[in-house]
């Protein structure tokens, strides 16, 4: 199973984004999801958004270490430009 893959899957079947990423090294990911549900959640909520559908992934140690990062599009407008890679 090519883990990116699933992790990218599950994500879009259990939100509505309009853009993610999803970088790997190992067991360490890199989220970027960029959805205007974000828009009425705290950072706290944003991020158990992202946790639920990887939970038995990550409670089998598949995703050791899991960095997240939510936007809205307006905020995603502004901010890509500082963490994409040009």
């Amino acid at each position: 199973m090519d883990l990116n893959n699933e992790v990218e899957r599950r994500l879009r079947d259990a939100l509505e984004l309009d853009e993610l990423y999803v970088k790997s090294e190992g067991d360490h990911f890199q989220v970027i999801a960029v959805s205007e549900i974000f828009a009425d959640m705290s950072r706290v909520k944003r991020q158990q958004a992202i946790n639920g559908p990887l939970m038995d992934l990550i409670a089998q140690n598949a995703i050791h270490a899991l960095s997240v990062k939510t936007f809205t599009p307006e905020q995603w407008a502004r901010e890509r430009k500082f963490i994409m890679p040009s």
